[in-house]
């Protein structure tokens, strides 16, 4: 069951990730890291909240660089 609940949270989170014209397969939280990585200010802030709620680095350990190649749009 535990399993199952982090899957759903996983696709929520991959699925959240497409609606702002992510890649299908990248998590918001990577996408955020790399966004302030790259000096983005609302990628920072996104960070800033994200770190806030999941513990300090959480965004930028989160980054999977071989994903984001299907992205549509960035933050």
């Amino acid at each position: 069951m535990k399993q199952y609940i982090w899957n759903v949270l996983l696709g929520l989170d991959q699925f959240l990730s497409v609606l702002t014209g992510g890649d299908p397969d990248e998590t918001v939280s990577s996408r955020v890291g790399k966004a302030s990585a790259a000096g983005s200010r609302i990628g920072r802030v996104l960070e800033i909240c994200l770190d806030g709620v999941f513990g300090a680095g959480h965004c930028r350990t989160s980054i999977e660089a071989d994903e984001g190649g299907q992205r549509v749009a960035r933050y």
